[in-house]
């Protein structure tokens, strides 16, 4: 992706079933779990580049030890700091105490069987050590403890945290983070007291209770009681001070989580590469946790899918296939091609079938899967107009005729570099932007000066700044006829508000060329219309809200919108043509027919919280504010 966007986050989460000498035995190590989270979390490093947590969690150990420890780093080697922070613990060991299992247990943190690990990308807010992940909620009663960590943004973080200030709470801070950590805290303990009653009653002692709250606690019914009123898009994992744990899902599968397990160790992620890579398993292997359940670990290793939040229809996030996760999972490497591959017969009308003189290429380095399908694309339409040429030439044909034809094939080149970031120390402007605006590097000496088309294929174009300031000034010094910027996403036209950095609609480029066809054509007076509509839909109750902007863009048509766009990211000393095209949303689903969350391209979004958002971006837009609508 030309415009760098930001995510929300990567999950790990490992769940020991067998004693540690069991690992030492087969494995050669008392550290197997460690290992397995260090390479998971290596593994969806893509997901999270502002910090990474660990947190794991003891069994079974006596009163007046150590049973959870943590460690965290907002560093820029965020995940090396981490794990040597914990191995730190581990050099004064003896090669003897190294292969104990029972003395590491006893003498070391970090031994235990439940580990929980995590890699913040933040949306907002200050990148500080005391925004990564794992919280804690701590307790003197063991099954009080509780830690947490997710990929999550919640739409109606208002209302959930007036409920707890209601409750008589006084949360530290007001972030989706600590409101949900306190929501399940307030319901664990709850729960825990309901039981402790129970068997308080029966005349247990309190040493009792405290293992039979661990046997009884039903963690189904303290995440269908907490999550009730969530809004958004999330993956939320936990971990019990007692040796419980749990990962759950939203109703809509907007986030995405997969899992294994075998009479072993349980692996959840949120990407089934990392898994499969962790384990050596099958793809087949790795399952997908369903939308609103949530996999739950009891202490005494039982695992289950529980249903914790009504379903909503399927509604996953598109934007995990076409950008945020790693190509390496089939699946979606096979979808990234797919995009590629459709957006082939608009190309070839753009060119109008000139392959001879059309260089095709893309903007490092995410955009290399889209890029192979569409070659592959252009080759097929290259074959169609081959086979009838060689079909023309009938039985007179000669070698050299149809050797002609056979080679009329796409020229494929890797034209635009990323080069090394470069930090400035300078301050006028004029400067600083004359510096980024070399943060991509050419090929020089392919393309043939006033004839060569020129096709890059992007992932997708959020803002059109990197193509404006940088991409395109620099295409330009090549002298080509014409530039094609290809998107494999289509506009991105509305905000997000589940986890991607996509808030303020002043900020995207297809939202800019709406505003300049309306003032083009005289429609403006329909920016006031679109706001008065926002501001009533806000009077109303939420599931009777509706997307009021939508209707600004359903005046024209996305070719419109397009040429649009081209005209906004091409500087103004640039007089080569450039064009923009982008996937439709019919051939989006056609690639990745099971992520169907398409709202920040239609509008059209899973849940009552995303309408209010959008209404509020809008409005947040039409009135100046510099505000993220959530």
């Amino acid at each position: 992706m030309s415009d760098q966007i930001h995510h929300e986050c990567g999950l790990a989460l490992i769940r020991l079933l067998k004693p540690l000498e069991f690992y030492q035995k087969k494995y050669g190590t008392s550290l197997y779990g460690l290992n397995k989270l260090q390479l998971l979390l290596q593994k969806q490093r893509n997901r999270g580049q502002d910090g990474a947590g660990v947190a794991t969690i003891k069994l079974d150990m006596p009163p007046g030890t150590r049973y959870i420890s943590r460690k965290r780093s907002n560093s820029p080697q965020y995940i090396k700091e981490v794990f040597q922070g914990i191995r730190s613990h581990f050099v004064d060991c003896t090669p003897e105490q190294l292969n104990d299992p029972q003395w590491l247990k006893a003498n070391k943190p970090y031994t235990g069987e439940l580990l929980l690990g995590h890699l913040r990308y933040g949306t907002h807010g200050a990148n500080t050590i005391e925004t990564v992940h794992p919280f804690l909620r701590q307790s003197n009663w063991i099954t009080r403890n509780l830690a947490l960590a997710g990929n999550f943004n919640l739409t109606n973080i208002d209302e959930l945290f007036q409920e707890l200030v209601d409750l008589g709470q006084n949360p530290k801070e007001k972030s989706d983070t600590v409101t949900v950590l306190e929501k399940i805290g307030h319901f664990l303990d709850d729960e825990v007291q309901r039981l402790f009653n129970w068997f308080k009653a029966e005349k247990y002692s309190n040493q009792q209770i405290n293992a039979l709250i661990a046997e009884h606690l039903d963690v189904q019914r303290l995440l269908q009681r907490a999550c009730r009123k969530f809004d958004g898009g999330y993956i939320m994992a936990g971990v019990m001070g007692h040796g419980d744990a749990f990962v759950m899902r939203d109703p809509s599968a907007i986030r995405p989580a997969f899992y294994y397990q075998d009479d072993e160790i349980v692996v959840v992620a949120s990407e089934r590469p990392a898994i499969q890579t962790c384990i050596d398993v099958h793809h087949s292997e790795v399952k997908e946790l369903k939308r609103g359940h949530a996999l739950i670990i009891k202490k005494n290793g039982k695992v289950t899918e529980e249903l914790c939040k009504d379903q909503l229809p399927r509604t996953a996030c598109s934007f995990e296939r076409i950008y945020f996760s790693r190509g390496t999972d089939r699946d979606i490497y096979l979808e990234r091609k797919k995009l590629g591959e459709l957006l082939a017969p608009a190309i070839m009308k753009e060119i109008d079938n000139d392959i001879d003189n059309t260089v095709f290429s893309f903007i490092p380095n995410t955009a290399e899967v889209a890029y192979f399908g569409m070659v592959e694309g252009i080759q097929k339409e290259v074959d169609k107009i081959n086979k009838k040429k060689l079909m023309a030439l009938g039985a007179n044909a000669t070698e050299e005729d149809i050797d002609k034809i056979l080679n009329f094939k796409p020229r494929v080149e890797k034209l635009a570099v990323k080069d090394e970031k470069m930090r400035t120390f300078i301050a006028d402007d004029a400067s600083r932007g004359e510096l980024v605006s070399h943060i991509y590097d050419v090929t020089y000496g392919i393309v043939k000066n006033n004839v060569d088309t020129l096709v890059l294929m992007d992932d997708s174009i959020v803002r059109g700044t990197t193509l404006r300031e940088s991409i395109i000034n620099i295409l330009n010094r090549l002298k080509p006829k014409k530039i094609v910027i290809v998107s494999s996403a289509p506009h991105i036209r509305y905000p997000d508000c589940y986890g991607i950095d996509m808030s303020k609609m002043k900020n995207f480029v297809a939202f800019n060329a709406l505003l300049e066809l309306l003032k083009q054509d005289g429609k403006e007076d329909l920016l006031q219309k679109a706001y008065d509509d926002c501001k009533y839909q806000e009077t109303l109750p939420p599931e009777e809200m509706q997307n009021a902007i939508q209707f600004l863009y359903a005046i024209y048509t996305d070719e419109q919108i397009s040429e649009k766009i081209a005209q906004l990211v091409t500087p103004a000393h640039v007089t080569i043509p450039v064009k923009v095209i982008y996937q439709s949303l019919t051939d989006l689903h056609k690639a990745c027919p099971n992520n169907t969350g398409d709202w920040y391209f239609s509008g059209n979004y899973p849940t009552t919280g995303g309408v209010r958002v959008v209404n509020r971006a809008f409005i947040n837009f039409f009135e100046g504010n510099n505000e993220r609508a959530y």
